[in-house]
């Protein structure tokens, strides 16, 4: 099962100028995916890139229904300090989630990473939108490096917005 599994990673604030690209790009990036013969996503469920991926995913399933989506979240509470339409959003992704794994009943420091490698440890594949070198999407990408992963960098297909 690892090697029909990628799994997602990206930041969650992503500048409005690049949306619609870097849609387009994951879009595309997720159908070469499911033509060489992926058939599980794995999805951390953060705002950003995650809530993008797994939408992507959900509307790709109509095409392909023998693609899972697989929600692996660091605690059962995560979104309960987004806004509600954020949260509104998460819950409706996750009643169409073919699986949800939680990694921790509970938040603690240390179980988003302990989610990061979970979904690492899982996958033959990232697909990831990293254009900084810290925080959490960073450390995931070099995770999946050290592990062999097939890693697509979606910051790397995408025109910088001009400023």
């Amino acid at each position: 099962m690892k090697n029909k599994t990628c799994c997602f990673s990206g930041h969650r604030v992503i500048s409005q100028g690049q949306v619609q690209q870097i849609k387009k790009q994951l879009y595309t990036e997720i159908e070469k995916m499911i033509q060489g013969g992926v058939q599980y996503f794995g999805n951390g469920g953060a705002l950003g890139f995650d809530t993008m991926a797994a939408q992507i995913i959900i509307e790709l399933k109509k095409q392909h229904p023998a693609i899972r989506l697989i929600m692996v979240l660091p605690c059962r509470n995560q979104d309960i300090n987004w806004k509600p339409a954020d949260r509104q959003r998460f819950r409706d992704i996750l009643a169409k989630a073919d699986k949800i794994v939680y990694v921790s009943e509970k938040y603690y420091p240390g179980c988003m990473q302990k989610r990061n490698r979970y979904l690492v440890d899982n996958s033959a594949h990232c697909i990831c939108y990293l254009h900084k070198n810290s925080g959490g999407t960073a450390y995931t990408v070099r995770y999946a490096q050290q592990l062999h992963l097939n890693i697509i960098r979606i910051a790397q297909k995408i025109e910088e917005p001009a400023d």
